[in-house]
């Protein structure tokens, strides 16, 4: 009986000491919030999937304890990159009145990299003037793109890519609990795939545990499916000029399946190829701007959101 909700939440763990891989940092992590009056702000860097919000989540629950709720702030800067993130919430909450029994408030500030420089600079003096009563937690997977009066004032943890017998020993974990059978080659197969993201690995568990087992044939069938067929089905939906349903079907292959949005685009230039549409130049010139913007670093959903936007006129 395969169980609802998402597993890689299910899943996710609560203490430090549940965290896979990662040793170093955590021994390091748990002897600095012995004394949580010393701790310093931190920044956490590294690829999708190996544990950095899932650590800064249970950092904020071991601190704060049953007041973790009410005293942790956790935004994703790439979905509000600008000034007025910072001042409306983070500045906001960050004098927020009425302590209580915690040591401080923690501010964990998801995909920092994605920020504005202008952001940055506010968020600079921010982090200054609350320093006695605020921890702010960076989550980047560039830390270069992080101002450099923000970095010299974090620890640095670089979190490196889960290694393949723990990725496997951790859904083997998984899909006991589930009930569900798996063999060596289908787990194999998930790793192999997700390349040491912990949380794509998981998704692709769930996906393929509603096919049946765990087997090397179903994984392949679940990761193709994912992979391809969908993103077929996406750019089908965007050339019709339907472009809030492709989106919506865009955003679940990333954010539930775990499709980095480079893979996205490339899969979509195949699909372009495959339907041998009449005008093949137009919609690739359309794919390949927006590569570009996503690769310098503008935000991805909102460039991809108007990719799909201009598609939608292709045939208009």
């Amino acid at each position: 009986m395969i169980a609802t909700g998402m597993w890689v939440e299910k899943y996710r763990p609560m203490k430090l000491s549940e965290v896979v891989n990662q040793t170093e940092i955590i021994g390091s992590l748990e002897a600095l919030i012995k004394d949580p009056t010393d701790m310093p702000h931190l920044m956490f860097s590294g690829s999708a999937g190996v544990g950095k919000t899932t650590v800064a989540l249970c950092i904020s629950r071991q601190i704060l304890g049953d007041y973790a709720k009410d005293y942790t702030l956790e935004l994703n800067a790439s979905d509000e990159r600008g000034i007025g993130m910072v001042r409306e919430k983070v500045k906001k909450f960050s004098r927020f009145a009425g302590m209580g029994e915690v040591p401080f408030k923690i501010i964990i500030l998801d995909e920092a990299d994605e920020m504005t420089a202008d952001a940055q600079t506010a968020l600079r003096r921010i982090i200054e003037d609350t320093a006695k009563i605020c921890r702010f937690i960076f989550i980047a997977n560039n830390i270069s793109k992080i101002i450099d009066p923000i970095q010299s004032r974090c620890a640095t943890f670089k979190f490196t890519s889960i290694p393949e017998e723990d990725v496997i020993a951790r859904l083997e974990e998984i899909a006991e609990n589930e009930k569900v059978k798996s063999d060596k080659k289908g787990l194999k197969a998930i790793y192999d795939y997700s390349e040491g993201d912990l949380r794509h690995a998981i998704n692709l568990l769930q996906a393929t545990a509603s096919l049946g087992a765990i087997t090397e044939e179903h994984v392949k069938s679940s990761a193709g499916l994912t992979k391809t067929t969908d993103v077929d089905e996406v750019l089908k939906i965007a050339l019709s000029g339907k472009v809030p349903e492709a989106r919506e079907k865009m955003i679940e292959l990333i954010k539930v399946y775990g499709m980095s949005e480079s893979d996205f685009l490339k899969y979509l230039n195949s699909a372009v190829f495959k339907s041998k549409h009449d005008k093949l130049a137009d919609i690739l010139e359309i794919i390949a701007k927006y590569d570009y913007r996503v690769l310098v670093g503008a935000n991805s959903e909102i460039q991809l959101s108007a990719m799909l936007a201009e598609l939608a006129k292709v045939e208009n």
